[in-house]
């Protein structure tokens, strides 16, 4: 389970991406989670030694382009992300 603003939620669907840098290494995490009332919620963090960090996540654009790779195996996540940049016809 992991804790969020809204209470405990149960981690869906997860994509991510290892970033270096020539100091360190880190991970990039999008998350898909379910709240205990079932509501889905998008989160965005970043981990150094397997711990999630609170924070800016910063990628470059070599980066977002693996996490698109990353997001073809993760279906939910995919779809809602998605809905960021499609724009519906009744809007």
């Amino acid at each position: 389970m992991i804790t969020t603003a809204w209470g405990r939620a149960e981690l869906v669907e997860e994509a991510s991406v290892l970033q270096t840098n020539e100091e360190r290494a880190f991970t990039t995490h999008v998350q898909l989670l379910s709240n205990e009332e079932g509501e889905q919620l998008l989160r965005f963090a970043y981990s150094t030694d397997d711990l999630a960090r609170r924070g800016p996540v910063t990628m470059r654009v070599s980066d977002v382009k693996k996490l698109a790779k990353g997001l073809e195996r993760t279906p939910k996540l995919h779809a809602l992300l998605k809905q960021l940049t499609v724009k519906k016809r009744s809007e």
